[in-house]
């Protein structure tokens, strides 16, 4: 161990004290700039937020009715095999809450653009649907009429669904793969920007 006498300990010290102030000093700015690359990336984030909130698709002329909720008491995995416009097959590893809900569209009501964490089975019970396809840029309706039913993939899958007739649309609909104690209806919706390929 190096013995600092009272010769050589003023210069190691003022070395040290130098060093230190010079340390602190790089460290005011290094939080000086990271509070301020804080501040924008906050500030970003708001204005992003605030930028989709503006771009998102609220429903219209819908009332709807949570029937049931309950979590799967076995660990349960979930397919879909739908054979029709092309084959498509959903998986749903080990799912999680099961909806069940009652909605009511107005004529001339929408859902808004949306998807949903998982698959949903769609029963209409009266009146007709219309369903747009987020994805496809021609902007087809597939039409549901009282009596049929259809699985839509969920899992991202864009959409929106309008009461284009003169009679009230109802539909009884199970979502699954819900986030179990998640809040409705954000736990089996969410709301999506109108992609823009349709008139509407």
């Amino acid at each position: 161990m190096k013995n600092l006498n009272s010769n050589n300990r003023s210069p190691n010290l003022s070395r040290w004290a130098a060093s230190s102030r010079a340390f602190h000093a790089a460290k005011r700015i290094v939080t000086g700039v990271s509070r301020r690359h804080l501040a924008l990336a906050a500030i970003i984030a708001a204005a992003s937020s605030v930028t989709v909130a503006a771009l998102l698709t609220p429903s219209s002329g819908v009332s709807s009715v949570i029937l049931a909720r309950a979590s799967f008491a076995d660990q349960t995995d979930i397919k879909f095999k739908i054979k029709g416009l092309g084959q498509e097959v959903i998986n749903v590893n080990n799912a999680g809450d099961t909806v069940m809900q009652k909605i009511v569209i107005a004529p001339g009501g929408h859902t808004g653009w949306h998807s949903h964490p998982g698959p949903v089975v769609v029963l209409i019970s009266a009146g007709a649907m219309s369903f747009y396809d987020g994805e496809d840029a021609t902007c087809p309706a597939r039409t549901y009429s009282t009596g049929q039913a259809f699985v839509d993939s969920g899992q991202g899958h864009v959409h929106i669904a309008r009461n284009e007739g003169s009679v009230p649309l109802e539909l009884y609909v199970t979502y699954f793969d819900v986030t179990p104690g998640a809040p409705a209806p954000g736990a089996f919706r969410i709301d999506a920007p109108n992609p823009g390929y349709c008139s509407f």
